[in-house]
């Protein structure tokens, strides 16, 4: 036999735990909850205060739902407490955190709680939060009559699990509540959608529906109303009262004109929902006013009963005092009012499909009458008079869009006899109408041209003429406009869907006469223009210099416009002056002087050019008499000028002037065209000038960056040189090492001093002075520097032909020009193997030094170095990189200097470095050998 144990006291406080747990998940009723959690506090912990209050989030305060307290009276637990800033339980109840206060009765923030601590002597208090899912439902207080008391971690588990399951039973029951307590639309609306299918008649659907909104809505009335379009009223068709039975076929004796109601009829027409309530409306105020006038109401919640994009009518739930809509009452009635719109075409679907027939029969007519007749004004007579007898109109006009002239002109109109004609053709249209007519998908219906704001270039126009109101289709429906077909008739009327769709239809085939013919004439214009728009890009692309583009341009826009003249001015960026840098004339009645500078900022063709933002047009007697100065002639009549601008924010350099005679007018695609190519030329152009810029500038920095390197190395060599024979001499005490320590810092303040130009003139460019020296000198230093490859190496030097004179120029220039070709030569020599330098004078001005070698050096660096490098700059050469790239620097800067160097390759495979320099002036030439000056005719390492 087992023996049972005795539980412990730990298991009998989960088993406690767990039955009140279970009573929280399966009790309903908030108060049973908090009883029970009550209970459980009181009966699981030793507490002298356990109270419990419920959050409410609208009054911001807790509600005291009872507790229990060692004395005092128990009503204190049941009253409300406002909960202001700074308190303790505002603190708990926002930041939903546990709260420990060591005595409550010296806490401050307490409140009415401090009071009634000091009368219990309550100290150690514990305030927890009841949350769930971040709201907060109320807090729970424990007070002790001990100070600082805390609760063990096993204690704060079971106080969590407990508030915690409290606190989600709490939500579950404010999620029920607030589900009973709202409106649900679907359901009503799924049954009575189930309901509808058994009804037979429209009447006995409308019935239905009258019925279930007003039970759901519960307003005072709820009426139907029916629109008729062609006398523009609504008539109430169906209604109900509160207390009043369905009121069937009791429309209003005059109905709600669209006149009275113009706002709401267009919210309608719109698919808005039109509520007015308390303070509140979707109208305007005066359309409010007159609205609920009508209708004899306070308040209205109406939605339109749209089919297909046609108002069939509205239904309205009338209030007879102030009232806020809810939304889910507004979802309910624009439901109902599509369930209407979806049952009202089935009675009309017999009358409907006989329309269709008699619609399709007519425009097969139509469409037999345009495609077999070969007299276009008689095929469009047949068509207007069947179109005219279907929608019972007047008027019948097809207009024709004309691009060049930026109007439509009158191609066919049809009108009832002494009815006045459209005699002049009509103004282009702004950009919202044009818009409009090219993206609609069928015709646009205009119901009163005096309020609708469609087509306002035509208004005053078609009023005189007796219109009021208008259908209007394009007839390249989607595309750009060709044409239009209108449709007008002397009274206000609203256009139906069924018409529209005929009146699409036709325009559609009305537009293959318009669009047929003139087809072919923008095919073959359009070809034209584009082979002539390519060649010429072509062109500009493929001129690498700025006057071959320039030029090409010129002629490429006379032979695209056929104009007699044309021509580019152009100016540096900041300079005050222009000049014509390239034109064209081909008759002698245009002229243009060349040879005149063009003030910028004060010639008046120029400066209408510059802020004008494209191509604009001018007259000859727009021209100042300055202008007239370097452009005129009897046969300028038009002019078009643009300047040529890339971006907003650079600076145009160039106006381009394109003239004609007095009639010539340019079309829209000829001026996109010019407009285009002038565009193309803007960005060549700059591109052009940039890259000879950027290309320019890399040079100079190339030459210089050289140039300071090989500075560098040659004060780098001469200061190791003296810091050596000043190390040597720090050993020696006698007087000549005196004198010779003094003479080496000479010479290097001398080095030092030769230096400052280069600091001071040539930071950023190479600056140019004019010396003299002799070449033994010349040729002496340079030797000097190459001395140790020459040793490492083995190369043998020879000088030939030695002449005894003095060069001039820039002489530390030359000088390491010189030192460039002989290290070269020696890095590409082969060990042991010989240079020669050739020194011969040409005449009283030139020299020529030439170096030969034994080397192997690159085929194509010789021809890149003779014919300079590709013109296209992304393409690798072989002057990117040294030893090219230092050649090729040596051979820009002799061209700088005045001088000449090239590089050779001999038959018998040696390389020849020839340079040109000059002979300082006054120095007479004499043969003699170089050792006077310390330079060996034969010199050997």
């Amino acid at each position: 036999m087992v023996v049972q144990k005795e539980p412990s006291t730990y298991e009998k406080q989960l088993v406690a735990l767990g039955r009140t747990l279970q009573t929280l998940r399966e009790e309903e009723s908030a108060d049973v909850l908090i009883e029970t959690t009550l209970n459980y506090l009181h009966t699981e912990f030793e507490y002298a205060l356990v109270w419990i209050g419920l959050y409410d989030r609208v009054e911001h305060r807790l509600l005291g739902k009872g507790g229990m307290m060692s004395a005092g009276d128990p009503a204190f637990l049941k009253q409300r407490f406002v909960l202001k800033p700074g308190d303790l339980l505002e603190q708990v109840v926002i930041q939903q955190r546990l709260l420990g206060v060591p005595d409550l009765r010296e806490e401050p923030r307490a409140g009415e709680w401090r009071r009634m601590s000091q009368k219990l002597n309550i100290q150690g208090t514990i305030i927890f939060p009841i949350r769930h899912k971040d709201r907060c439902f109320g807090v729970a207080m424990l007070g002790s009559h001990l100070w600082g008391v805390s609760p063990h971690s096993e204690e704060k588990a079971r106080l969590s699990m407990l508030l915690g399951g409290l606190a989600a039973a709490l939500y579950q029951i404010d999620i029920d509540w607030q589900r009973q307590r709202t409106k649900r639309p679907a359901e009503p609306l799924l049954a009575l959608l189930s309901k509808l299918r058994s009804l037979p008649t429209l009447e006995s659907r409308l019935e239905a529906i009258t019925e279930e909104t007003h039970r759901f809505i519960g307003a005072d009335r709820t009426n139907i109303y029916w629109f008729e379009p062609q006398r523009r009223y609504f008539w109430r068709r169906f209604g109900k009262r509160v207390g009043v039975g369905t009121a069937e076929g009791s429309p209003l004796s005059s109905g709600i004109t669209v006149q009275e109601v113009n706002s709401f009829y267009q919210a309608l027409a719109a698919d808005q929902l039109v509520s007015i309530g308390e303070a509140h409306s979707s109208l305007k105020a005066e359309m409010t006013g007159r609205l609920m006038q009508v209708i004899q109401a306070r308040s209205l919640l109406a939605a339109p009963i749209l089919f297909q994009d046609e108002l069939l009518g509205f239904v309205a739930a009338e209030g007879n005092e102030a009232r806020i809509w809810s939304e889910e009452e507004k979802s309910y009635i624009r439901g109902a009012a599509q369930l209407i719109a979806l049952t009202a075409p089935l009675e009309e679907m017999e009358t409907i499909v006989q329309q269709v027939k008699l619609d399709q029969a007519l425009t097969s007519e139509i469409s037999h009458a345009i495609m077999g007749d070969d007299d276009w004004n008689k095929a469009l007579k047949q068509c207007a008079e069947q179109v005219c007898r279907r929608l019972q109109a007047e008027r019948f006009l097809v207009l024709l869009y004309d691009k060049d002239q930026e109007n439509f002109e009158i191609c066919y109109q049809s009108q009832p006899p002494g009815r006045r004609v459209l005699s002049q053709p009509l103004h282009t249209l702004n950009d919202v109408d044009r818009q409009m007519l090219e993206r609609s998908t069928e015709a646009v219906g205009i119901e009163n041209l005096e309020d609708d704001l469609k087509l306002m270039a035509w208004r005053d126009v078609f009023l005189e003429l007796g219109f009021q109101s208008l259908l209007v289709c394009s007839t390249a429906m989607g595309r750009p406009l060709e044409g239009l077909l209108v449709i007008g008739h002397e009274s206000t009327r609203t256009w139906n869907r069924s018409e529209r769709e005929i009146i699409g239809t036709v325009s559609q085939q009305i537009g293959l006469i318009l669009h047929q013919w003139q087809l072919q004439r923008q095919v073959e214009q359009q070809q034209k223009l584009y082979q002539s728009i390519q060649w010429g890009l072509t062109t500009m692309q493929q001129a690498h210099q700025l006057d071959q583009l320039e030029q090409a341009a010129m002629h490429h826009i006379v032979q695209i416009l056929q104009v007699p003249m044309t021509a580019l001015i152009t100016w540096q960026p900041g300079r005050k002056a222009a000049h014509i840098s390239a034109s064209v004339v081909n008759n002698s009645s245009f002229s243009l002087s060349t040879d005149i500078a063009i003030p910028v900022y004060t010639d008046l063709l120029l400066q209408w050019a510059l802020q004008s933002d494209g191509l604009l047009p001018m007259t000859a007697d727009d021209l100042s008499p300055e202008t007239r100065q370097w452009f005129s002639g009897p046969g300028v009549g038009r002019i078009l000028v643009m300047a040529l601008r890339t971006s907003p924010e650079h600076e145009p350099t160039g106006v381009v002037i394109v003239a004609d005679h007095r009639e010539r007018h340019w079309s829209e695609r000829q001026l996109n065209v010019l407009g285009m190519l002038l565009s193309q030329l803007a960005w060549s152009r700059r591109y052009l000038m940039l890259t000879e810029i950027l290309i320019g500038q890399r040079e100079d920095l190339t030459r210089l960056n050289w140039y300071k390197h090989r500075r560098l190395e040659e004060m780098y060599r001469i200061l190791r040189i003296g810091v050596r024979r000043l190390n040597e001499l720090s050993q020696q005490k006698d007087a000549l090492s005196s004198m010779r320590y003094q003479q080496i810092l000479r010479q290097l303040g001398s080095s030092m001093s030769a230096m400052t130009p280069l600091l001071r003139n040539e930071q950023w460019k190479l600056h140019t002075d004019y010396e003299t020296i002799p070449l033994a000198s010349l040729l002496k230093r340079a030797l000097e520097r190459v001395d140790s490859l020459m040793k490492q190496r083995q190369i043998w030097l020879q000088v030939h032909n030695e002449e005894s004179l003095s060069i001039g120029g820039d002489i530390p220039k030359v000088e390491f020009v010189i030192y460039e070709l002989m290290l070269a030569a020696c890095l590409r020599s082969p060990p042991n193997s010989r240079l020669d330098i050739w020194c011969r004078a040409l005449d009283g001005r030139w020299l020529e030094l030439s170096l030969t070698d034994h080397g192997v050096i690159e085929p194509r660096m010789l021809e890149e170095l003779h014919l300079g490098r590709l013109e296209d700059l992304l393409a690798p050469s072989t002057l990117d990189h040294p030893p090219g790239l230092h050649l090729a620097i040596c051979q820009s800067l002799m061209q700088q200097l005045g001088g000449e160097f090239n590089l050779y390759k001999l038959e018998d495979d040696r390389i020849l470095s020839r340079l040109m320099l000059p002979i300082a002036s006054g120095t007479q030439v004499t043969r003699t050998r170089l050792q006077d000056d310390g330079v060996s005719g034969f010199f050997q390492t």
